[in-house]
């Protein structure tokens, strides 16, 4: 194994001191600018590669941002940190990904490790209600962002979409659309974003008219499985719905794949949204309406934040809480009057 170039390497080629060395890549004004050079080049020629974690240690502070998901692997929050990413390169800062799997405990231990790593901040998409966790970030003046699933009491910033105003287009969509028994695939309650997009769905039926049937809301988890038993729930009770909103693209891809396989016509039988616009929702038959959040604007905001915290010395006591426009894109699966 090749011996990785050390700062005291460079010192020794250039008959100088490692402090000299190290002060001369830290561009500090000590340092002569013809010094700085041949320090720079002498670097360079040996292949020297800076530590930024030895860095962080030395000046208290990195230039990496972490970011803590539920799931890496959802496009949704792919797409988020893509924007994430894109902003803060354009500061110089780097970004360090983790996940929690939506379990609070693997939550906490990601912030210790970004803690340890000393990053300029955190972007967090919560795993649960629980925001205690958080104020270890705040105590150790670390910048915090929460998105998506932000923290209701403790996070200074905020970005997420109106998840309310989201839920209730796609549910008077459906009104619209002449059905009238709408079952909603609610979500975990334990989550903010799917509390108010049950609130959306309650919204959207008392103010046209419809009765809210409890019997047509369920709470479940966010994945395919999941909305295939929901279905299977909702469709052998005595008075069926005859369309089901729900507050996730991968629950109502389960409903779709229920309906298909009990042989039930979307829409002419029964309507499904989704909600995310995940990218598979355009390629499925018939193709699933769904709620888009812009996520990639929402990363980049997510940074923007970030440097605007840096970029102020003075104590900020005005949070910013910024809220996307949420898009309907409307598809096959919900589009009765397309076979009238």
């Amino acid at each position: 194994m090749t011996k990785k170039t050390t700062i005291s390497d460079i010192a020794k080629a250039l008959n100088t001191t490692a402090a000299t060395v190290s002060r001369a890549l830290s561009d500090n004004p000590r340092i002569s600018d013809k010094t700085k050079k041949l320090v720079n080049d002498t670097a360079k020629a040996l292949g020297y590669a800076p530590n930024p974690v030895a860095a962080a240690l030395r000046n208290g502070r990195s230039k990496i941002i972490g970011v803590i998901v539920p799931y890496i692997d959802r496009s949704f929050f792919s797409s988020v940190i893509r924007g994430i990413e894109e902003e803060v390169k354009k500061h110089g800062y780097n970004i360090m990904i983790c996940q929690s799997l939506e379990d609070k405990d693997a939550e906490a231990e990601n912030i210790d490790i970004l803690i340890n790593a000393r990053v300029a901040g955190i972007a967090l998409s919560l795993a649960s209600n629980d925001e205690s966790h958080l104020k270890k970030i705040i105590n150790h003046n670390i910048a915090l962002v929460t998105f998506d699933r932000i923290a209701d009491n403790l996070a200074p910033h905020t970005v997420a979409a109106d998840d309310f105003e989201g839920s209730y287009l796609a549910t008077k969509h459906l009104i619209d659309q002449g059905y009238k028994r709408i079952a909603h695939l609610a979500g975990s309650q334990k989550i903010n974003i799917y509390r108010n997009r049950q609130r959306g769905y309650r919204a959207a039926l008392e103010e046209n008219g419809h009765e809210i049937d409890n019997d047509l809301i369920i709470s479940t988890n966010s994945k395919v499985i999941a909305g295939r038993e929901s279905a299977e729930t909702l469709l052998n009770l005595k008075n069926p719905p005859d369309a089901i909103t729900s507050a996730s693209d991968f629950s109502a891809l389960g409903a779709l794949q229920y309906c298909k396989s009990k042989g039930i016509k979307i829409p002419e039988e029964i309507g499904i949204t989704g909600f995310a616009n995940e990218p598979f929702t355009e390629y499925l038959e018939p193709s699933l309406t769904s709620v888009s959040q812009n996520t990639l604007e929402m990363g980049k905001i997510v940074g923007q934040v970030f440097f605007d915290q840096f970029n102020t010395e003075e104590q900020q006591t005005q949070y910013k809480k910024i809220l996307l426009k949420p898009e309907l894109i409307v598809r096959k699966s919900s589009l009765r009057t397309i076979n009238k």
